[in-house]
């Protein structure tokens, strides 16, 4: 099955660190939503997708990230899944995802989202504490990070998650700790936690090249990693992606494993990404070009590329690395014709013997250890 995703580029205001497109114009939701729902449609009558579709492959997952969604109305958003299903067949246990920020969260919002089909929230919490959440640039407060998790529990979300940033500076490990442990504590069945990182097109990016701000050492790199996979599964949640944990098999994110697997995906929005099996393209990071395109009723591609085989070798050696399921060996052959076992046999001795990969039932998998330089073990074979 395939996913959907649907990138909704709009932000109260832009936090310093992100890197992901969006704008503030709220002026400009309504002609947005208009493109969006017209690009469905271009992809549900031509495209790379609507073969697929011919065939009776249907969509399994769908995305709304951003940008921040929970910045439009519960009834935009309503209208949206809604014109998705008329455009595209779901599979019945569909995996419907949304990201929300805490400060947007009401009972009636989710009530709407819910009934819409959303069975799958990520509330960006980021940190529970009001220091870090200054210095990122957040709006909304630590309190509200605990309502909104009340509030989405009372709702009927079972299938929640929370995001967390580690690496911020100024943070210490004993504070990184206890907001680990303030998530704990909420029981959400997925926690996603990630480093934060100085993108150089982002406020914060500019300041660390300027040496304005300090960045992690690989020593501290590593020891906020291992402590944060300690401490969670010690807490019964299951590391299955560098910076994802899950309580349960069934509750780890099905949409984001479509991308550390190749399974296709079909992107929609301004800056949205597509992949169909060995070809992906993408939309311009630009409202005004993307919707342009849309009201000359074609689709709005930026660019493209076809992936050779050696990139998609690369690729799925660096996704086995970074997951827990690993790297199968005998699909690898059959994909790629390389029989790792035998040509590198002494590279793969060395790496057991350090503690960075086991063997077992004919896969490799990262230890905690390799997983932490998973992009480093790649770069190897």
């Amino acid at each position: 099955m395939i996913g959907l995703y649907c990138h909704i580029p709009f932000c109260v205001k832009k936090c310093p660190y992100c890197h992901f497109y969006s704008v503030s114009s709220r002026h400009l939701i309504p002609g947005y939503l208009r493109a969006v729902k017209r690009e469905a449609a271009l992809y549900r009558a031509n495209g790379a997708f609507s073969r697929l579709i011919s065939e009776g492959v249907t969509f399994d997952t769908l995305y709304l990230g951003g940008g921040t969604p929970s910045v439009l109305a519960s009834d935009m958003i309503a209208d949206l899944i809604t014109h998705f299903r008329a455009c595209f067949p779901f599979s019945d246990d569909v995996e419907m995802t949304m990201e929300v920020n805490p400060g947007d969260i009401s009972s009636r919002h989710l009530e709407v989202l819910l009934k819409a089909g959303i069975n799958r929230l990520n509330i960006g919490v980021q940190s529970f504490d009001s220091k870090s959440l200054r210095f990122l640039g957040r709006r909304h407060t630590e309190k509200e990070s605990k309502n909104a998790i009340r509030i989405a529990r009372d709702s009927g979300v079972h299938n929640l998650g929370i995001d967390l940033i580690y690496g911020i500076p100024g943070q210490t490990m004993s504070s990184w700790m206890k907001d680990l442990e303030e998530a704990i504590g909420f029981r959400p069945e997925h926690i996603s936690c990630y480093q934060l990182t100085m993108e150089d097109d982002t406020p914060f990016g500019r300041r660390s090249k300027d040496g304005l701000l300090s960045v992690l050492t690989e020593d501290l790199e590593f020891e906020f990693f291992m402590a944060t996979s300690q401490g969670l599964s010690q807490a019964g949640y299951e590391h299955y992606e560098v910076s994802n944990f899950t309580r349960e098999k069934a509750f780890r994110s099905r949409h984001n494993g479509k991308y550390w697997d190749h399974t296709p995906y079909l992107g929609l929005g301004p800056a949205a990404h597509s992949f169909s099996g060995r070809e992906r393209w993408w939309n311009p990071r630009s409202i005004d070009q993307y919707c342009r395109a849309i009201e000359e009723d074609r689709f709005p591609i930026q660019g493209k590329e076809m992936l050779t085989r050696e990139e998609l070798r690369l690729e799925t050696l660096y996704i086995g690395f970074r997951t827990k399921d690993g790297l199968d060996l005998r699909r690898f052959k059959d994909g790629f014709g390389q029989d790792l076992r035998s040509e590198h046999t002494d590279l793969l001795s060395l790496l057991k013997s350090e503690g960075k990969i086991i063997i077992r039932e004919g896969t490799i998998h990262p230890t905690l250890e390799g997983m932490a330089v998973a992009d480093a073990l790649t770069l190897l074979f």
